[in-house]
């Protein structure tokens, strides 16, 4: 990518962008389409702006990579919102002590020792880990001091 700020200006001008990988076989499903727009607002929302992250953008590539290799079974979009929600917390600094049930800690303390693609398999739906999903939403909300627009649209898949 190339692009020209000038100083204290806030518009950029793109000169030229390569893309290297496609997510657009993603914008297929209605539901894909909720998670990669929860993942942006929440990037958008936690991030500083102008700031290059690389330790996010590496968590952004590997669920990204997820949902590619899964885009045909509609259930991958709850491990990849919650291990996103998740890792964008703690990686903004701002997790606190997690106070959900017993089943929920369990998968929260196995997503910071694994990979999303090594998670262990189970039935994914809207009510696993819904606690820690409803938690990690109010801390960011919390953080940020406004509601993601994303999360009413994507608890009603």
């Amino acid at each position: 990518m190339q692009y020209f700020q000038r100083e204290n200006r806030e518009l950029t001008t793109l000169d030229s962008c390569e893309l290297i990988q496609s997510s657009f076989l993603l914008q297929g499903s209605y539901e894909a389409g909720i998670t990669l727009d929860f993942l942006s607002e929440v990037t958008d929302e936690l991030l500083p702006q102008n700031e290059a992250n690389e330790r996010h953008f590496r968590l952004l590539a590997s669920v990204l990579e997820f949902l590619r290799e899964r885009r045909e079974d509609p259930s991958a979009i709850w491990p990849a919102a919650l291990y996103f929600a998740l890792w964008a917390v703690r990686l903004a600094g701002v997790l606190p002590a997690l106070r959900v049930k017993a089943e929920s800690i369990e998968i929260a303390n196995e997503m910071f020792l694994k990979p999303i693609k090594e998670l262990t398999p189970r039935v994914w739906s809207r009510q696993t880990a819904a606690d820690l999903r409803h938690f990690l939403t109010r801390a960011i909300e919390e953080q940020t001091e406004r509601s993601l627009r994303t999360v009413p649209m994507l608890e009603t898949l």
